[in-house]
């Protein structure tokens, strides 16, 4: 598969036509809107190695998370920075792409994180392998995890080495009732003492943490906080993972806003859901893109839409340096720029 994914990089290389990547579909929304050519690399899938005693896990791009996940969750491991599955057919290699990670992130880490090594294909059909299969593999730039959240425009992921965790003894979810920001200071707080922290989240007046670890660190824990318990917790934090609570239902544009932890409320019209301790905002607002963008920024953050209008912009825009750093390595990998251009920035 990969000989034919390669053959059809050279021939639009040598065209100059642009190429769409696409395995499962599933985060077609996500980004700019883009044209071109579809290249298909969802028969490229399948898990490569599994080693349960390194913790490692190696699996060709295409392949199903879920696939990925069952046969983690056969020998009692998980991926570490729980990915979103926003369909069935989310795949390795588009949540790689789009970076994206779920509730466990800031406790655990990102998906860039986890990346211990990566072969891809660039935009001129270059068969291309950074990084390993071990966990202490660091010699020079890693251009592995540069690929995490580059939507593609810098080459076509083809299989991806992870570091991979032992699943908890025990989790358990507990409830309390405060307004905003008592929830972020709370969290806030909670993150810089020895607790089994795995997830937080405020919505509607409620807080919810997730503990997660041995069961006598969480029941220990449980005890200092206090708190309701959850008896439908893992059911709550599928649904923030996923998108398919009932907050991110209604038709209003959708923003993630990516702040310092700490950062007090914002005061923008409409709802909100504070996940990552503070650190990531949803919201739902019908506010102008740029007071959104102005008051992130103002914070020493960024706002990404992820659903409405995208006139004004997917993405946060880029000061003239960084902007510069973008467009030389999109140079250095896709001269010819036609993987999924303008996906991320004109």
């Amino acid at each position: 598969m990969m000989e034919i994914i390669q053959e059809r990089l050279k021939e639009a290389c040598a065209s100059g036509k642009p190429l769409v990547i696409r395995a499962g579909g599933s985060k077609d929304w996500y980004g700019e809107a883009i044209s071109g050519a579809v290249l298909d690399v969802s028969a490229h899938r399948g898990i490569v190695s599994y080693e349960p005693g390194e913790l490692v896990l190696t699996a060709k791009c295409g392949t199903p998370l879920a696939e990925i996940e069952a046969l983690l969750d056969a020998h009692g491991q998980m991926l570490g920075f729980e990915p979103p599955h926003f369909s069935p057919a989310s795949t390795l290699g588009g949540t790689l792409a789009c970076g994206f990670s779920g509730p466990r992130r800031p406790y655990a880490g990102s998906a860039r994180d986890f990346v211990l090594g990566m072969d891809i294909l660039d935009g001129g059909g270059r068969h291309l392998k950074f990084g390993g299969q071990v966990i202490k593999n660091v010699a020079g730039y890693d251009v592995s995890r540069l690929m995490v959240g580059a939507l593609g425009t810098l080459g076509v992921l083809l299989q991806a080495s992870l570091k991979v965790l032992p699943r908890p003894q025990a989790e358990l979810t507990l409830q309390f009732e405060c307004d905003e920001a008592e929830a972020i200071r709370r969290a806030n707080e909670w993150a810089g003492q020895p607790l089994p922290l795995s997830a937080t989240a405020w919505l509607s007046g409620l807080q919810s943490v997730r503990l997660a670890g041995a069961r006598s660190a969480v029941a220990a824990a449980h005890r200092k906080l206090g708190g309701e318990i959850n008896e439908h917790g893992e059911e709550f934090w599928t649904g923030v993972r996923n998108h398919g609570a009932a907050f991110f239902a209604d038709g209003a544009p959708l923003w993630r806003l990516s702040l310092p932890s700490a950062t007090p409320p914002l005061g923008l019209p409409g709802k909100q859901l504070i996940a990552w301790g503070g650190a990531e905002r949803w919201l739902k607002s019908d506010a102008a893109a740029a007071e959104i963008r102005a008051r992130a920024a103002a914070h020493g953050g960024h706002a990404t839409l992820y659903a409405g209008d995208k006139r004004g912009g997917v993405f946060h825009p880029l000061p003239e340096a960084l902007l510069k750093y973008q467009q030389r390595l999109k140079q250095q990998f896709d001269p010819r720029g036609i993987l999924n251009p303008g996906r991320m920035y004109p």
